[in-house]
């Protein structure tokens, strides 16, 4: 029998390791300045897009989220859940109709919205979270009236029109959200949010609500650092969809100036964005979710992802400034 053997001595050996292990140690030595700099801070993400569908990319987002928790930032995670909810719908023979790009939210939708996102998206996340230790605590934004939020309409044509129980957030009282993070938890919240309408929310009225729009109105809560929007696409592209080319930075100005001429489907992130830095938030920024770590790779990474909105008059600044 020829017995293998290997031609590196034990030192040499030792030495292999060693510079095989090299590149992690430089991603650790780059991301510390960038610990450093948001140790501390809340940063407030809207999950959604294929990151959410996506068994692989979900743990990656699970593993992102316990690390900035670790790393000793207060990460906050509002989600949405429409292909969940489209599936739902399907299964139980009802039709998933949209106007103006708003999902039509009749009562008995309503109630398959709440099921899906406390009852299926959120859990699955918060399970996702706590396979590591007690860290997650899933609410709806109904929940101590984390939120509440008036009925909204679509515009088609200069005209609005009814889409049902749909809202818009109006207050935002995160004072449970503060605690959990002062306690040390990961909140999770499900875009939902009690009517401001007295009468109907004693009814146990609530509104459905565009997730990008519930994590811009939160992070200005909760004065947070930062917001982050996972989404399908690269970031907001220069020229669309003549050219990809992706914006790096706007500030709040530029970007007020494109939201008219933006695509349907990237004008509540970007308004999102907008009314965080308006109110109060250091800088938003639009993600792919397909990438796997892609939240690291925008917080600890030098190149960051992605399009950063920053306030007017915000300087650029190196990550330990």
């Amino acid at each position: 029998m020829t017995v293998l053997t290997s031609s590196l001595t034990p030192t040499g050996l030792a030495a292999a390791r060693k510079h095989t292990a090299l590149p992690k140690a430089d991603a650790l030595v780059e991301a510390l300045p960038w610990i450093a700099r948001h140790q501390g801070k809340t940063i407030v993400i809207k999950f959604g897009g294929n990151a959410m569908v996506d068994d692989k990319l979900k743990a990656a987002f699970a593993e992102d989220i316990l690390f900035l928790h670790h790393a000793g930032l207060r990460p906050v995670v509002v989600h949405g859940g429409g292909p969940q909810i489209s599936s739902q719908l399907e299964r139980l023979g009802l039709e998933s109709q949209f106007t103006g790009g708003l999902r039509v939210t009749t009562d008995e939708t309503m109630d398959v919205v709440r099921m899906v996102l406390a009852g299926q998206v959120q859990r699955e996340l918060v399970g996702l979270l706590n396979r590591h230790g007690p860290h997650a605590v899933g609410m709806t934004g109904e929940d101590a009236r984390l939120m509440t939020a008036d009925k909204t309409y679509a515009e088609i044509d200069g005209e609005q029109v009814d889409i049902g129980r749909v809202g818009e957030v109006t207050d935002v009282d995160a004072g449970v959200v503060e605690a959990l993070l002062d306690d040390g938890r990961i909140p999770v919240i499900s875009s939902i949010a009690r009517s401001t309408d007295a009468e109907d929310a004693a009814d146990g009225g609530v509104f459905n609500v565009n997730a990008d729009t519930a994590a811009a109105a939160l992070a200005a809560a909760l004065d947070a650092e930062m917001l982050m929007i996972l989404t399908d696409v690269e970031g907001l592209y220069a020229d669309w969809p003549h050219s990809e080319e992706v914006i790096p930075r706007l500030s709040a100005t530029e970007l007020e100036n494109l939201i008219p001429d933006l695509a349907s489907g990237m004008i509540p992130k970007m308004q999102g964005c907008l009314h965080a830095v308006s109110n109060g938030v250091r800088a938003a920024r639009v993600i792919d979710g397909r990438v796997k770590h892609s939240l690291l790779l925008e917080i600890f990474t030098d190149e960051g992802i992605g399009t950063m909105v920053v306030p007017d008059g915000t300087p650029h600044k190196g990550a330990a400034a």
